[in-house]
């Protein structure tokens, strides 16, 4: 007899195993992975290390010491695996342990922690990413002999900020650390830097024939500092420390994750041309001359992960960004030809790892995270973790992708892609919520982590929709520009046509309420007090006020220019026009602002001013922060403020969904 299932609960959010990174073993027959879970007893996380066969065997735990670890990495020859780990208090450090597991040993003591870390293809060093505690005060205090021991300065310091970036959203002050490239070796722990200066070392990627070490890095420049470039070291022969380094590309503002072709004559890598540019594309550039050309069309998107290519050099491997999913593609170099590999209907990948097979990671908001394997070519594939059996014993929720005629704002219309999640065998009309995707060039995440109350609303009967409404990414440069100058005014529009579509499927009713995090906090304090459909709003880590974001946020600076096409003093009337807070005050939405109180991305600052004019104008209005929250606090902070603020979103919902906006409230407007 089938066991019974029962509702989500915001509860479940402590259930899921998430898989943060994976790779494969040389052979293809063992991947090993990374696991967070939750310590809910100290409101906290470990991440430990799993074995998985390939052939779908049973799972092997190799770490147990209470810690983090992270970024495992088989050895050249797979009888090793490197990877960091926090287990001796401090910073991350880089540690050994045999492949079958056994002890880890420490072979890292630096003051900085270790970021990430690359295997020479002879197995007999490493590459690191390495913080290098610098002084502030003495400005490009890199470009000086670098101490891997330099003690870390007191959290009560001063923070000298003479330069941008000078803080970052999860991090805060950065001016007293920089990311530098240093080679370990394994046998006698020397470590050798290689870059210093006052910039910080993004990915490495080594050569086959290991003489060759590419990485990126920022610009020296203070007005470029946020944009990196591919940089190339030669490392034929004795390694001595800071050898010189060739920058290739140029014309790419963010370049990211380099790979070098198979005969070392080529790195393809991807990044945007515009350093505010949030949508990622694909690139190579010639190690002999720099000359630098884009592969494929503008409208070929990917999502940030390694790129691989095939042992002949012709294709690449590589996660791409297609009509609001995440697939596994194969890219002709040459022609640009995109074949896809792996396609899931309603799901993303989102880690993958190649080699004589492939390993990635998927998952939906109708399925959980899992491990899955093919063969290179995408057949067979078939899944080979099972971290979150949990989720089998909870209702079944049903995904489905839904197109809806809609406003394009030129006078006609187009059809645009909606995600709705519902409960089979509810009743209708039914309470509906529409979740708005942050970005704006961003596009639906399929995922638990950030939206569980998702399934619990779904599991009470709630329908829930999101769009992929003009601005999204995955559909083009032209679909995802046309919103610059436009925020707000092009895409409520075609969220009120979804709605009302469904209304006349007679699916859902008035009951209507509204909730989105970063632009999808932007959007639903821009929805409410633009028009009356909304009888609740959640409004989570938000952009409120343009003009103050630009200066106030770790990014605006170079961000909103972009989806502004000019800066404050240039585009000031724009940006009022745009900004929730000259609107917000109309509208009569109660409405729940959350906020980590050390957000960067979206200062808090920017909740505070809309929610001061909300409460002020009389309409039923609360703030929640979370100290040492940041912009990610309701998807990756600590367990009992994520237990928190999802459950002050259902019970808010729940709450104001069934009461109508008091009456006269169009008087507002």
């Amino acid at each position: 007899m089938a066991e019974a299932t029962r509702a989500f609960t915001v509860d479940d959010l402590c259930n899921e195993q998430r898989i943060e990174s994976l790779d494969l073993q040389p052979g293809g027959q063992r991947v090993v992975c990374a696991v967070k879970s939750v310590q809910r007893a100290d409101d906290a996380y470990q991440t430990h290390l799993w074995l998985l066969p390939v052939d779908g065997g049973p799972s092997n735990r190799l770490t147990f010491v209470p810690s983090k670890n992270s970024r495992p990495r088989w050895s050249p020859g797979g009888d090793r695996i490197a990877f960091l780990s926090d287990r001796h208090g401090g910073p991350k450090q880089v540690y050994l342990m045999p492949a079958d597991g056994g002890e880890a040993r420490q072979i890292t003591r630096f003051a900085g922690t270790v970021v990430d870390l690359a295997w020479r293809p002879d197995g007999r060093q490493l590459a690191l990413v390495c913080a290098v505690n610098v002084d502030p005060d003495r400005r490009v205090d890199g470009t000086r002999e670098i101490d891997l021991q330099r003690p870390i300065a007191a959290a009560t310091a001063p923070e000298v900020v003479w330069r941008l970036p000078y803080k970052m959203d999860g991090a805060g002050y950065v001016l007293g650390a920089r990311l530098h490239v240093v080679l370990l070796d394994i046998e006698s722990q020397e470590a050798t830097p290689l870059t210093r200066g006052d910039y910080d070392v993004g990915h490495l990627a080594w050569s086959r024939d290991g003489r060759h070490l590419a990485f990126t890095r920022g610009r020296e420049d203070e007005r470029e500092s946020h944009c990196t470039d591919v940089w190339v070291l030669d490392l034929d022969g004795p390694v001595r420390s800071f050898p010189a380094a060739r920058r290739l590309s140029t014309t790419v503002a963010t370049a990211s994750w380099p790979a070098f072709s198979p005969d070392g004559s080529t790195i393809a890598f991807m990044g945007a041309e515009n350093g505010g540019d949030a949508i990622m594309r694909l690139w190579a550039v010639d190690v002999g001359s720099g000359v630098t050309r884009r592969v494929a069309d503008e409208d070929l998107e990917l999502f940030s992960n390694p790129l691989f290519w095939d042992a002949d050099g012709r294709r690449l491997r590589a996660v791409q960004a297609w009509r609001g999913v995440q697939r596994i593609v194969s890219i002709d170099v040459g022609s640009g030809e995109v074949t896809a590999l792996v396609d899931p209907p309603a799901g993303q990948v989102s880690a993958m790892a190649v080699g004589e097979a492939i390993a990635y990671v998927e998952e939906g908001v109708d399925h959980p995270i899992e491990a899955h394997c093919c063969d290179l070519d995408g057949r067979d594939p078939r899944r080979i973790s099972d971290f979150n059996a949990w989720w089998r014993q909870r209702h079944a929720l049903k995904l489905e992708r839904r197109r809806f005629e809609v406003p394009d704002g030129e006078g006609g219309t187009e059809q645009i892609d909606g995600w709705l999640l519902l409960r089979e065998g509810e009743p209708s009309p039914r309470r509906l919520l529409v979740d708005v995707h942050g970005g704006p060039a961003s596009y639906v995440a399929l995922q638990f982590p950030t939206t569980p109350y998702w399934q619990v609303l779904a599991s009470q009967g709630w329908a829930i929709l999101a769009l992929n409404a003009v601005g999204s990414a995955s559909y083009g440069r032209r679909f995802s520009e046309r919103l610059r100058k436009c925020w707000g005014k092009l895409d409520l529009p075609q969220y009120r046509a979804a709605i009302a579509a469904l209304r006349r499927e007679g699916l859902v009713d008035e009951r209507v309420a509204i909730s989105g995090s970063s632009y999808g906090g932007y959007f639903s304090a821009y929805a409410t007090g633009n028009c009356d459909d909304f009888r609740a709003s959640v409004v989570s880590a938000p952009v409120g006020n343009l003009e103050t974001h630009y200066g106030t946020s770790d990014s605006g600076y170079y961000a909103d220019p972009f989806s502004m096409e000019g800066k404050p003093d240039a585009n000031r009337e724009l940006m009022i026009e745009l900004s929730p807070m000259a609107h917000i005050g109309r509208g009569c939405t109660p409405t729940l602002f959350l906020q980590g109180k050390d957000d960067e991305r979206c200062p808090k600052c920017q909740s505070e001013e809309m929610f001061v004019k909300l409460k002020r104008s009389g309409t039923p209005s609360e703030l929640v922060l979370y100290p040492g929250g940041d912009h990610h606090t309701l998807g990756q902070g600590r367990p009992s403020h994520r237990l928190d603020g999802h459950t002050r979103i259902v019970d808010w919902l729940n709450r104001w969904v069934e009461v109508p906006l008091p009456a006269g409230h169009e008087e507002k407007r």
